[in-house]
């Protein structure tokens, strides 16, 4: 069992910076890959990064690759999202999740635990 709660989102301008957290509880942390998702008012809950356990391997959308970094502290039970550069179009809810597996993907499906979210806008 892993309990996830996000922090870190706000109001930002466009261009600006942000990093969300995800405190994670549980033994099986460290085991779990990890993952980023967000869901914009009428939209879909979509995949936006993902870490395997180890940290070692990571996975981006495509309209995030140079922007957004993902990583992973297994020694403090913890996932990050350093967001740079943002874009009015990545306003959204994020959510944190894992996987009761080391490696990760891209559909929602495939992640067995969910943090509760945290909203992040970016003004134009």
């Amino acid at each position: 069992q892993v309990q996830l709660v996000e922090s870190g989102g706000g109001l930002v301008q466009a261009g600006g910076s942000l990093r969300l957290s995800c405190a994670a509880s549980g033994r099986t942390f460290s085991n779990s890959a990890m993952g980023w998702f967000r869901q914009a008012p009428g939209k879909e809950r979509e995949f936006v990064a993902a870490i395997n356990w180890s940290g070692g391997s990571t996975d981006y959308l495509d309209s995030v690759k140079g922007r957004f970094t993902i990583s992973r502290d297994n020694a403090k039970n913890a996932l990050n999202l350093q967001m740079n550069s943002l874009k009015p179009e990545d306003t959204a809810v994020y959510y944190c999740a894992a996987r009761s597996g080391r490696y990760f993907g891209r559909s929602r499906d495939s992640y067995d635990y969910w943090g509760q979210g945290t909203q992040v806008t970016v003004s134009s």
